[in-house]
């Protein structure tokens, strides 16, 4: 046969024998990052997505998933899913609402009161409502994962109520709730990638940072920090989210095969970082941190809760936040 025959062959799916497996449909790779340590539950969720996916697909959709920021800073690795070189992005909430302000009302300090709250939002008609806000960027929201509660770290001092927190340099995320809520604290609040956190507090570029006890310990903050205070001052999710185009670009099927796995992924990833979040306490105390384990978080909350609460309601309406409080109470 003539090249032109052959290819038109491999065109039409033509499995001669003479071709061997070469005209076999070639298995769909996806590529998959996030920013967080390999030891993290991200890390070892995404893998669990990738063998599931793989498995349910018989082996027509492959993931490679990178962690560890290896494809670039959180901005960075969105930026790739919405322009297509990158097919699922895994990041903070707070990350994505430059893209769609209304997920920030998900970020309101003082918020959510523990994670069946949480549940009950994300994986209901509030969460159904917020899904879509992403999908004029060109993203598609697979699901929402866990960072957790968010606690305060620092390597100056111990922070037993609000006025402790006057002063600090910290590391927060871009999220308006939180960089309006460490102004009204006092603090000084530097917005930055997770990926560059760690030299930051190395250098005393910022003081201290706030996120989830899991993370605080995959992440190694210890070793840079020296104070931890249990504020769970907020809650983040995490967007799991897939470049649209790519998305829509698979067969119906495969489509939908995504979406699946992503749904049935999910609540396992939330129940690994709530299982490991009371050992992450303990390590983080073998290592050497100090820990406050009551602080005061009524003296934050008067300050910060009801302010930020109506700045965002100015912003985008009261609605979706009453909904949130109204959720399962």
């Amino acid at each position: 046969m003539t090249k032109i025959t052959r290819r038109a062959a491999l065109a039409a799916g033509l499995a001669l024998p003479w071709l061997g497996g070469t005209a076999r449909a070639q298995a769909t790779r996806l590529r998959f990052a996030h920013p967080h340590p390999e030891s993290d539950s991200w890390h070892r969720a995404a893998l669990l997505f990738a063998q599931t996916l793989k498995e349910r697909s018989n082996g027509a959709l492959t993931v490679q998933v990178f962690g560890n920021g290896a494809l670039g800073s959180d901005p960075t690795t969105i930026s790739s899913a919405r322009g297509g070189t990158l097919d699922i992005a895994l990041t903070g909430n707070p990350f994505f609402t430059g893209l769609a302000p209304k997920l920030n009302v998900l970020d309101l300090p003082f918020q959510f009161r523990d994670r069946k709250h949480v549940a009950a939002v994300l994986d209901g008609p509030i969460g159904d409502k917020l899904k879509p806000e992403l999908e004029a960027s060109g993203l598609v929201t697979l699901g929402f994962w866990d960072i957790g509660f968010r606690n305060l770290t620092n390597s100056r001092r111990a922070v037993q109520n609000a006025e402790d927190v006057r002063g600090l340099k910290i590391r927060t995320t871009p999220n308006p709730a939180h960089i309006k809520a460490f102004q009204l604290l006092g603090a000084n609040p530097l917005p930055m990638p997770f990926t560059e956190l760690f030299t930051a507090m190395e250098t005393r570029t910022v003081d201290g940072q706030e996120n989830p006890t899991t993370l605080i310990l995959n992440a190694r903050f210890h070793e840079v920090q020296k104070h931890l205070s249990l504020t769970r001052h907020a809650y983040t999710a995490g967007i799991l989210a897939m470049s649209k185009q790519r998305l829509e670009a698979l067969p119906k099927a495969q489509q939908d095969l995504v979406r699946a796995v992503a749904a049935e992924v999910t609540p396992k990833q939330r129940q690994m970082n709530e299982e490991a979040e009371p050992g992450s306490i303990a390590k983080l105390k073998q290592e050497g941190m100090q820990v406050v384990e009551a602080p005061d978080r009524d003296s934050m909350a008067k300050i910060v809760a009801e302010a930020v609460r109506d700045d965002y309601a100015g912003r985008y309406g009261a609605e979706l936040p009453e909904a949130i409080l109204s959720t399962g109470a």
